[in-house]
């Protein structure tokens, strides 16, 4: 089982992409859960949301305490929520951030080698196609560019499914270009 905490700010879209992923995989033959946590409900507030995938049913029924993964949205969370907590050793790090590695270490608060970390411009790549700092889609993609949880066929069925006409299509193409920008630093 892969597990999936997603970080982001309430009207950022981390559930939606909990969801996204979830459905691909579904597609995929996988067997998944996504679901939400909210804090306070109101936009801007921190919130978190969490995916597992699995070849075998799901049987645990709980937030995500040590997942392999953690995906955040907006890097100013950095600032203010510990998003390493709990991660399992070795695990994953995939962050909507346009600055150097070094920085993002040190914003992490963690060191070179402790997990591996992967930054996408997310917020620049959703501007230039979506026209608004809407990064949920965008982080999809950077998170299959780290693990190929979903096949992109299914997600961008999902997506337009999701998303009907040029706003599923726009959504499709930046999940597209985020995997072909996101790096691992």
């Amino acid at each position: 089982m892969f597990e999936v905490r997603w970080h982001g700010r309430g009207g950022q879209g981390a559930w939606t992409a909990a969801n996204l992923l979830a459905t691909a995989a579904m597609l995929d033959g996988k067997h998944v859960q996504s679901f939400p946590a909210f804090g306070p409900e109101r936009a801007g507030a921190p919130v978190l949301a969490f995916t597992r995938i699995s070849d075998e049913p799901i049987e645990i029924h709980s937030m995500v305490y040590e997942p392999d993964a953690v995906v955040v949205l907006d890097p100013t969370l950095l600032a203010t929520v510990n998003v390493v907590e709990g991660l399992k050793k070795g695990g994953s790090i995939i962050v909507n951030f346009d600055g150097g590695a070094e920085e993002l270490y040190e914003a992490l608060g963690v060191g070179k080698g402790e997990y591996r970390v992967f930054a996408v411009p997310a917020t620049k790549l959703a501007l230039e196609i979506l026209k608004r700092p809407i990064t949920n889609t965008a982080m999809i993609g950077a998170l299959l560019k780290a693990h190929p949880l979903a096949s992109m066929e299914n997600l961008e069925r999902a997506v337009k499914a999701r998303f009907p006409g040029k706003v599923g299509e726009a959504n499709a193409e930046l999940i597209r270009k985020a995997y072909e920008s996101t790096r691992e630093v």
